[in-house]
């Protein structure tokens, strides 16, 4: 439906979003502290007098120095520009943010300390994250329940122990078959045959059915609809339809 104007307004304040590359998600041409700054003055959360201690207190919340409010983006690290993009989307107490691959642009010797960040203000203030990614180590240890998605479509929905220890999607067990392990076997990695077809395009009846090692005639002609299997765990599967 239609949000009116004071509702669209407590709606911005309150869903915010940390993007995957801080590099191109941050003004080039803005002081990090003009940047922080921004959305509470957008949404004129407090008085300006308010606005500059407000900004020192994000910037060292997410570990950086009030100093930095005076530096511009590219006198930072790729790990410290995604500590300001956190900062800034916390500048309005969101009580929900969208994580972007929120590591994916950054080196593998800082991913671990931005996740870590993130998920202690998680606790700190009781925020909800929706995270995006596809590195499947990072949602297992940043997700409480995880969508999996094929083609831009929903095919599996669980609880995160629940999804890696009982996978039931043929493409999800594909995915999880791929994790290194020091423990499995070469052999026990599923290989899917074929490229992934357009997703502007995608294939009539279930999506994942060229790929599918289990593929039946009705998986070339009915799209299955997510359903539940048990206690919360969904699937779109003809192998689990009634």
């Amino acid at each position: 439906r239609t949000l009116s104007r004071q509702d669209l307004g407590m709606y911005r304040r309150s869903v915010q979003a940390v993007f995957q590359d801080p590099s191109s998600s941050l003004n080039p041409r803005m002081r990090v502290g003009n940047i922080i700054a921004e959305p509470v003055i957008v949404n004129n959360l407090m008085s300006k007098k308010l606005v500059k201690e407000r900004v020192a207190e994000l910037l060292e919340l997410v570990g950086l120095g009030r100093e930095s409010a005076s530096l511009y983006p590219h006198e930072f690290s790729g790990g410290q520009r995604q500590r300001i993009a956190v900062a800034r989307a916390l500048s309005t107490n969101p009580r929900f943010i969208v994580l972007d691959e929120p590591v994916s642009a950054l080196d593998v010797s800082i991913r671990a300390q931005i996740l870590n960040l993130i998920k202690d203000l998680q606790e700190r203030f009781s925020l909800a994250y929706l995270l995006i990614g596809h590195d499947l180590a990072v949602v297992q240890h940043m997700s409480d329940r995880i969508g999996v998605m094929y083609l831009g479509k929903l095919v599996e929905i669980a609880s995160n122990e629940e999804l890696y220890e009982h996978p039931l999607h043929p493409y999800t067990s594909a995915l999880l078959s791929a994790i290194p392990s020091m423990e499995a076997e070469a052999s026990s990695e599923t290989v899917l045959a074929g490229e992934v077809p357009s997703p502007l395009h995608p294939p009539q009846g279930c999506r994942f059915h060229p790929r599918c090692p289990y593929a039946m005639r009705v998986c070339l002609e009915v799209e299955p609809n997510l359903r539940e299997v048990a206690g919360g765990h969904q699937v779109a599967c003809h192998l689990f339809g009634e």
